[in-house]
């Protein structure tokens, strides 16, 4: 990296304020900025508690814009009491853009995600002339890019983006169909390693753990349920379960924690988890539970198959593509409580440990390397030379 190298512009709702594991993708995209930094200058466009401009990291700089407390993604444009704050939140995101671009030279902007971080990219683009592309999740193709205004919006945002990335397979087939372009696939994966204090366990008791969004689309719900239909034979295989994280169904999950104690069963709940705290989960855990409805590659699988944590899942997204051609978890036959809990008896069970294979999940743990995404992305997105905003 040269001194005179013109920086890469992250657009992104996604980026810790607290750090305490309650930015869900966010500790992904503070991974991504520090290891593109290593490549090229960066700045950061991030929510929040207000306006600022902060040093975050040498060869960081971060572009604050004030936003709620509570995540973007559960503000209603038809709740007449989040419109005004969804102006407020679109206005400052766009100003910090433009601030962030005009710090200095620039080579691209990369939102992350298609709205509002497209939006903003698009506009600021237009005005400045620096190119920018769209790196896409679930949330923008199969929640937003359901509703017909808002679809046709991020149809013209990732048409007109130099580049259009997505972090699953299946999804970037749908964000193709949407853009009527080529989509790129690049897993969201976050720097995290640690070595196993014991071998893996051959035999029962065993330790699960759920860390995630207490959000339906996650599947808490379902979890919860399906425990509490887990036989006594599944339960004496079973030392504990941990439920790790937060979220809008929060009173619901800790209603069926209380109920599943009462029957004595080994449920604890940590609520969020820190970067150093999650890595000590998935490597205490022998499986981690991933019961989503609609999902692409989240980022805690690779998290934990990084960590060397097979994985119990539901048959959505790609999952059941990446775990069918790997020995490196357990797949339920359907998204409902039912599936799930078959799939943990099956996983605890004698014939379901014996599936998981140490080298297959070492494999797997290649493609997820986030050195060999930031050498893409910086190699793609900042050519030697770019425009220059005065």
């Amino acid at each position: 990296m040269t001194a005179n190298q013109k920086a890469l512009v992250l657009v992104t709702t996604s980026f810790p304020i607290v750090g305490d594991g309650s930015e869900a993708a966010g500790g992904f995209v503070a991974d991504l900025a520090e290891t593109l930094s290593e490549h090229v200058p960066i700045r950061v466009v991030a929510p929040g508690a207000h306006n600022a401009r902060e040093a975050w990291r040498k060869g960081i700089e971060v572009f604050r814009f004030a936003a709620p407390d509570r995540p973007l993604s559960t503000l209603k444009p038809w709740r007449l009491s989040d419109l005004s704050v969804i102006r407020r939140v679109l206005a400052a995101g766009e100003s910090a853009t433009h601030a962030a671009v005009q710090a200095g030279p620039t080579a691209h902007l990369l939102a992350l995600w298609a709205l509002p971080s497209g939006h903003w990219a698009r506009r600021v683009s237009r005005r400045y002339g620096v190119p920018y592309s769209v790196w896409t999740l679930g949330s923008d193709i199969w929640s937003l890019g359901r509703i017909p205004f808002i679809r046709g919006y991020i149809a013209r945002v990732l048409k007109n983006a130099a580049l259009c990335y997505s972090d699953g397979l299946k999804l970037a087939d749908d964000t193709r169909r949407i853009g009527g372009r080529e989509v790129l696939f690049l897993p969201s994966t976050r720097r995290v390693s640690g070595l196993r204090s014991a071998p893996f366990r051959q035999s029962g008791p065993f330790r699960l753990l759920f860390l995630g969004r207490w959000h339906a689309n996650k599947g808490v719900d379902l979890l919860m349920s399906a425990l509490a239909l887990l036989s006594e034979r599944a339960w004496a295989e079973i030392e504990s379960v941990d439920i790790c994280g937060g979220g809008p169904l929060e009173s619901q999950v800790r209603e069926a924690v209380s109920g599943l104690l009462s029957q004595r069963r080994p449920v604890r709940l940590r609520g969020y988890l820190d970067k150093a705290e999650a890595v000590e989960a998935f490597l205490a855990a022998d499986y981690l539970l991933l019961p989503s409805r609609i999902e692409s590659i989240p980022v805690v699988f690779s998290d934990s198959i990084k960590m060397g944590c097979p994985i119990i899942c539901t048959p959505v997204g790609d999952l059941p593509a990446l775990i069918g051609g790997a020995a490196v978890g357990t797949i339920a036959e359907a998204v409902t409580a039912e599936g799930i809990a078959a799939a943990i008896e099956l996983a605890v069970s004698a014939e379901g440990r014996g599936r998981i294979v140490v080298d297959d999940l070492r494999t797997m743990a290649l493609r997820f390397d986030l050195d060999g995404v930031c050498q893409r992305l910086s190699r793609e997105l900042v050519p030697t030379t770019s425009v220059h905003v005065t």
